[in-house]
Order: structure tokens, then sequence, then C-alpha cells
């Protein structure tokens, strides 16, 4: 690690920097009474531009952080559910591709060349597009002017192309990315990622190889950039920090299915590796063709506690994708939203992770309370659980179908064919205008569903009144009855009945949503993730039949029940692989704990590659990993000024563990560590 690097990395660590912004707040309400929602906006925009004064920190080679810590507060006439905590629309893929190539101007001078022919929509959002990239261009200018005063040549010279013009080289690509994260931050677009980086930057790259820019130096500029990322992540935040959206995807085939891991690739693992910064966030596309060697260069970085890189199967996702309707070369060049949902860069505008979650635990257990007794046979309560998860869907497609949208001309800017067509990405521009659905505990509601067949039908241990009853009063005074409920098989141990009723789950949620039409001219997609939900959902649902107490949270996404006595990791991934999980794409990682112990040599990290290959080999979708010690993590909460910079994994994205409320705490250390 460079000497600047390490001096820079300190600083930002130490967080003094956060002391240093303004917490004033334009208050622009009164101003804007009475003008549409979309003027509001752009003239917050301008606002916040206006507000805006250079910052550089220590060793910064980039600039563009936030002065202002809190953006103009307006108000706007409807109340749209994607419009809060100063977030818009985000969680896609820009078109870094054509802003690196043909930068603003030429963006613009596309929208300046179909303004006369386009209609009245079209002319109104060509119009907004001018008044967003003319306030870019004074950001441009303030920066450029404060960077000649620093004595930032290197960066001044930049601006003199970027973000205008277009990027001619490495640096300057680098320049043109941070540029438009801030930019559209100030917009309050939430949740942007990086897409597959070491892919569209690769020209960039190659310029200045041959203009004779070495490893050493592009290691550092790489490093620098990561560290740039990290400055202003505590102000774009979801759930709590480190839930900002920055990730970034690596490797994986190209448009024609050819291998296109490359030598950036290799220089995003290191920079991750040395700087141990939870932004930004890394994913590996794989294979089953992928060599080991990729997975231990993974679990290098695994090892360092930052609970990532989160991997996807090539397999399984990019015909998934393609059978979900999106073409075959978009499906190859996937990438990751903010967590782990699969979304195809430049040209999709998918939100795949509308309002809301399929709660299989709770659909199962009004099931329960309402049909079982009336139920014959299992298969009976079968086809009442199914009957329940299809009107479920229903309904939730019809409420999101009924969310309201404002326009959004600043990034649909950078999403295909918007410009081409004249309209903005709430109003069909984007190619792809799709919705996905979590979810949420598959697990816990494949146990429940396997303690109904066996406690009830099977074995009859219990009467279905009596269970009714006992999950009525949350267990009390039925303990006995909990603890045999807990001993029942839980998903997680390749036991194939149990692993066939989350099979049932996933058959019925899929068979509900795919393919159902949304309000943007989309589809919907059913996915295995949960993000928060394994939290907030549970805690407003009763106790369980898998055994589970009321408010109990359930395991993360794609993962064992929080309960559930694991014979080792090997049977979870068998587990949770029997499914053909093409069916439900829209993403939500198996997530798997191992104990920092195993990575401490070379036998252990192989072990755990092999871990990897092997749940990749066996048809698994995506995967996580946590390094994790829980003693170390109990010390943390009582002790959290011993560890400040200690990450973990918490759902799709990783954050400083004594930055996380206690019940994100809580379920972390609550989860099985395994120790292969």
């Amino acid at each position: 690690m460079d000497e600047n690097i390490y001096r820079s990395r300190e600083f930002l660590l130490d967080k003094g920097y956060r002391k240093m912004r303004c917490q004033d707040r334009t208050d622009m309400r009164e101003a804007l009474r009475g003008l549409s929602d979309t003027e509001k906006l752009c003239r917050r925009f301008e606002q916040a531009v206006a507000d805006e004064k250079p910052v550089f920190y220590s060793y910064d080679e980039f600039g563009f952080n936030r002065y202002r810590a809190r953006l103009p507060i307006i108000s706007l006439d409807k109340d749209y559910p994607f419009f809060y905590h100063d977030e818009s629309f985000g969680n896609i893929t820009i078109d870094y591709e054509t802003l690196l190539k043909k930068g603003l101007s030429g963006i613009r001078a596309d929208a300046e060349r179909l303004y006369d022919k386009a209609d009245e929509e079209g002319k109104l959002f060509y119009f907004y597009i001018y008044r967003y990239f003319d306030a870019c261009e004074l950001i441009v200018k303030k920066y450029t002017e404060a960077a000649i005063k620093c004595g930032k040549e290197r960066l001044a010279a930049a601006l003199r192309r970027v973000p205008m013009e277009g990027a001619a080289n490495y640096f300057e690509a680098l320049v043109c990315i941070k540029f438009i994260h801030y930019a559209l931050r100030l917009n309050a677009c939430c949740h942007l990622t990086l897409g597959r980086f070491d892919q569209y930057i690769k020209p960039y790259f190659d310029v200045s190889v041959r203009g004779g820019m070495d490893k050493a130096e592009a290691l550092y500029l790489t490093e620098a950039f990561f560290i740039s990322l990290n400055y202003d992540g505590d102000l774009y935040q979801g759930i709590q920090q480190g839930d900002n959206g920055q990730s970034m995807v690596l490797g994986g085939c190209d448009e024609n299915g050819k291998d296109a891991l490359n030598e950036i690739s290799e220089i995003c693992l290191t920079a991750s590796e040395e700087l141990k910064l939870i932004d930004p966030k890394i994913n590996l596309r794989v294979n089953k063709k992928t060599p080991l060697s990729l997975y231990e260069r993974g679990t290098k970085l695994t090892k360092q506690g930052l609970g990532f890189p989160q991997y996807s199967n090539d397999d399984v996702v990019i015909g998934g994708l393609v059978s979900l309707g999106y073409d075959l070369k978009d499906a190859r060049n996937y990438t990751v939203a903010a967590c782990w949902e699969f979304i195809v860069p430049r040209c999709g505008a998918d939100i795949p992770n509308i309002e809301g979650g399929m709660n299989f635990p709770l659909v199962i257990r009004n099931v329960m309370l309402a049909d079982l007794t009336a139920c014959k046979t299992f298969s009976d309560f079968r086809a009442k659980v199914r009957e329940a998860i299809l009107k479920e869907c229903e309904k939730k497609v019809g409420e999101d179908n009924a969310i309201p949208f404002h326009d959004e001309p600043f990034i649909s800017a950078f999403v295909q064919p918007c410009i081409a067509k004249g309209r903005e990405i709430n109003h069909y521009g984007a190619k792809y205008n799709n919705y996905g659905i979590h979810g949420v505990g598959i697990a816990n509601g494949a146990d429940a569903m396997e303690a109904v067949r066996i406690a009830v039908y099977k074995d009859g241990f219990v009467t279905k009144e009596e269970l009714i009853y006992a999950i009525e009063q949350d267990f009390k005074g039925y303990e006995n009855l909990q603890k045999k409920l807990l001993s029942l098989p839980k998903m997680g141990n390749n036991i194939d009945s149990v692993d066939e009723q989350a099979a049932f789950l996933m058959d019925a949620f899929a068979d509900g949503l795919n393919g159902k039409m949304n309000n943007r001219g989309g589809i919907y997609r059913a996915g295995t993730g949960s993000a928060m939900e394994y939290l907030r959902a549970a805690k407003n649902v009763g106790a369980t039949a898998d055994g589970r107490n009321a408010g109990t949270p359930y395991s993360s996404s794609f993962s064992p029940s929080l309960t559930a006595k694991l014979n080792g990791p090997f049977s979870a991934i068998q587990s949770f692989t029997k499914y053909d999980l093409k069916k439900i794409i829209n993403g939500g990682p198996f997530t798997m704990e191992i104990h920092d112990t195993v990575f401490r040599n070379h036998e252990g990290e192989k072990k755990v590659a092999m871990l990897v290959k092997t749940f990749i080999d066996f048809g698994g979708h995506q995967l996580q990993l946590n390094s994790v010690n829980r003693a170390t993590l109990l010390d943390a909460q009582k002790h959290p000024e011993k560890y400040p910079n200690l990450v973990v994994r918490v759902w799709g994205w990783s954050g400083y563990f004594n930055e996380l409320s206690q019940e994100y705490q809580d379920h972390v250390i609550a989860r099985t560590e395994f120790r292969c």
C-alpha cells in the first residue's frame, strides 16, 4: 500500500472529516409552492448545486465530496413511497459506457438533435435534461477552479475534459464516475451501483497502460478511488450506514459468452483486500468452468472479514433472466443492484425490491389458524397454502401497480433508450422496467410446513386444535411441545422431505408472480432475498409451527433458520441447491458464517474456496460468506471502543458493526458459525 494511500485511509477511518460538513439546510417549500413536482425536484437540484462548495480531503485525488450534509427541503404534491430520507429513484446501473464515451455534452447533443421532432412530453423531458446538465457544468467549474487553487494539477487538467466531453484515460474515467455519483446523489438518487466496473472501464485503462501507466500506478489510482467512495457513505444510506448501493461486479462472461475476467478485476480485488473498507462491495461472477484458483483468490478477500465477495452463478442467472424475457445479450451482461438483485446495466430501470415481500411464515400461520382443522390430509393443507400464496401474489401486484411515481429526467438521461424515445424511465423510456418481490423467511416457512406434516399428519403427537392454540399462546404452557417442534427436521441438513417443502413454497411463489404485468410496462419477478424484512416483517408475526417464538427474526434471505441445528456446511449447501433456482431469479443469496479460525492457514482457505465452488457447481445461484467470531462480536457489543472498524455482512451489504442497531448486531451473532 502506497504511503499516501495509507494516510488517506487513516484519515477516512478517523471520521473526523464528517465534522467539517455544513449542517445548514435550505428550506424551499414556500418558494416552490404551486409548481409541478418535476419542477420542484429540478429546482432543488439547482439549489443543491448552488449550496455546494468544493471539498478536498487528505490526499484526495478526486474531490466531489458533499459540503452540505442534507439536501434542500421541498414538499411534493403526492406521497411517493420511494421518496423518503431524501431518496429518489435508484438501485440501477446507469449507462457508464455512453457517459465515458460521449460525456454530458454528447448526451445533450443527442437530445438537442431530437428536440424539434419530439412530441410535447419528449420536449419537456429534453428541456429538463438541459437544465440538469447546465447545473452539472456549474459544479465542474467550481471544482476546476478549486483544484487549480489547491495545486491539484492532474485533477484540474482532467476536469477540462470530464465529465462534459467524455474520458480519455483511466484517471479521467475514474473522475467521471466519481462526479456522476456525486451529481446524482445531489438529486437524491439512491443506491447507485458501479456495475461491471472491470468491463466498461477497460478501454480507458488500456489507453493509460499504452501511455506508460504501470501496475503500481493503476493500483494507486484504484485504491484512491475506492477511498473516495467511502467519504460520503454515511450520507447515502438506506436502513443504516453501509446500505448505500455501492456494489461492483467483476468477471463473468461478455455478451458472446466468453470469459471476461481481466487485469482490472485482479487490481480491484487487491485494492479491496488491502484497504479493508466497506465500499465498494465486491461481487464475483462465476460458473462451473471457473477454476478453483479464482475462488481461492476470492477467499483471501473474504478472510479480511468484509463479508464479500458475493458470488453469482452465470449458469443459473443468465438462463433465469432469459426465461423472464431478457435478451440473451443483456442477460449475459447482468450485474447486481445495491445488494444482490440481478439487473441489467445501461438499459434497465427495474425496481428489484418493490414494496413489501412474500412473508412465507405469516402466510402459513394464517392458513393454519383459518383452515388447518378442516384439512383432512397434509395435501389438503398444502393446497390451502398454495392458494393463499397465489392470492397474496395477486394482492401485491394490485398494490404495487397502484404506486405513483414522479418524473426522473436526470437519471433517465443515463438509461437506454430514454433519450432516443424521448421518454424518462417512469414513462416506458427504459428497455426493461420490471419489479422484483422478495421471498421472506423461506427456510422458516419450509420448517413450519414440515412440522405440520410430521406433528399433525404423520406422527400425530399433537392435535390440530392443540397446535393452533399453542402458537396463539406463543408456546406459553406448551414448552415441551415447542421443544419437540424445534427438534424436527430443518432445512439445511439435506433432508429431502423438508427441502421439498421449500421447493413447494418457491414453486407457488414463482407461479403466482413471474410474468405478471406491472404499471411501468414490465413484469414481476420472484426472488429468494429478504433484505431487512428478516427483522421487520418477522416482528409482527406470531409464533409459528417450526417452534419459533412470536417476533423472533427469520433467517437472512436464502439461509437456514436461526434455530436450526445443522450438520455442517456441505449438508446446508445440498439443501439449498436442490431447487431449480432459475424459476425464482430476482436474487437473494445463500449466506454462510465461517468461523475466522478457518482462515488462519492455506489449507483452511482452500477448504472454503472448495466449498464455494461446490455451491456453484451444484447449481446454487448466489452465495455470500461472513468471516466471523462470536466471541469477538459479543466483546464488541460490550466494548465498542476496541473495535472501531469491525465489519460484518448485514444482508446484501457490509457495515461497521458498532454502527448497527443492536437488533442487527444480535442477528449476526445468532447465525450459525461453520468451522468447515
